[in-house]
């Protein structure tokens, strides 16, 4: 199983490289490292999103609320903003961390305590969350001027030649590659998703697992909140509407199994930063932008019947080594 996904990775990557290099040859200004560090700015919010989302849907699960946890989060440090502008970054980032963290909690008692089925809780509080948003905004926006530069300025200032979000966005895919495969709450990820049954039996809690990749999964979309509208200086009901399709691809793409126990963290990123490249690209082949939510739908069907096949075929196998024992 280990070289299928290290092979749909090696495959990923050879289709990203493919793709920039056909963009190239109709726009040769793509490829420079300047937009190229745009391209990967742009991308790195999905990036944080998707590695949230993998920790869950490893274990089984799925969160199509972390979009709406980004915008209810955004809404509510750029209202506290608005009210106190002087509130230092380091706070601003830790309100949104633990009130994403709370929102992700609340998704996982309900899975884990009331057995709901995942896509049903996060379904409902998706709409909880931009409702919530309305209530607490008025319907009303929250734009650039009404917010303090500094509040602005920390995910857009430049360090090595990389704006913060960017750094942010590496430094997370670093510690959930520690996370993931070097500590017991990783593995337990892995063995929930691979199967749950087995995973009771070496003392693992199957159902605190997932709320803890739902807690995972909230703080990651929290965090990205504050940086998304502090980046993009602007605040309302809709924002990033439709997101949590694409995070949910950019996990699929990468080779993060929707049954559970199969993915890693350069699969979730090369995910991302396929649909990144797409994205950006789209205008430059003079293609509307409209079409990424089609791309992403197709990619996610895509990826999941190769996954389907992959998977049959193994069992075929098995079942004609079995025929030849008898």
């Amino acid at each position: 199983m280990r070289t299928l996904v290290k092979s749909r990775e090696a495959i990923l990557a050879a289709a990203i490289l493919v793709l920039v290099a056909a963009i190239a040859t109709r726009f040769p200004g793509f490829v420079a490292p300047a937009n190229l560090a745009n391209v990967f700015n742009d991308t790195a919010p999905l990036i944080l999103l998707a590695l949230g989302q993998m920790a869950v849907i490893l274990t089984r699960c799925i969160d199509l609320s972390v979009a709406a946890n980004l915008a209810l989060t955004g809404m509510v440090v750029a209202l506290l903003n608005t009210m106190f502008p002087a509130l230092p970054i380091p706070v601003i980032l830790l309100v949104a961390v633990t009130l994403g963290a709370f929102m992700g909690l609340v998704n996982g008692l309900l899975v884990w305590k009331l057995d709901i089925p995942p896509i049903v809780v996060t379904l409902g509080t998706m709409t909880i969350y931009r409702g919530i948003i309305f209530l607490i905004s008025d319907g009303a926006w929250i734009n650039a001027h009404e917010m303090s530069d500094a509040f602005k300025a920390f995910p857009r200032a430049v360090v090595l030649g990389l704006p913060v979000l960017s750094w942010i966005a590496l430094l997370m895919v670093a510690a959930f590659a520690v996370l993931i495969t070097r500590t017991p709450l990783g593995r337990a990820f892995y063995a929930v998703g691979g199967n749950p049954h087995a995973a009771v039996y070496t003392g693992i809690d199957v159902g605190l697992t997932q709320c803890a990749a739902y807690v995972l999964s909230g703080a990651l979309a929290g965090l990205t909140g504050y940086l998304w509208v502090a980046r993009y200086a602007v605040a309302y009901v809709d924002i990033a509407g439709g997101f949590e399709l694409e995070v949910v691809a950019a996990c699929v793409i990468g080779g993060i199994s929707i049954a559970g126990g199969i993915g890693t963290v350069g699969g979730a990123l090369l995910g991302a930063l396929f649909l990144g490249i797409v994205k950006n690209a789209l205008p430059v082949v003079n293609i509307s932008p409209f079409w990424q939510l089609a791309i992403s739908g197709s990619a996610i069907i895509v990826a999941v019947a190769f996954n389907a096949t992959s998977n049959r075929t193994k069992g075929r196998v098995i079942l004609k080594k079995a025929e030849h024992a008898a």
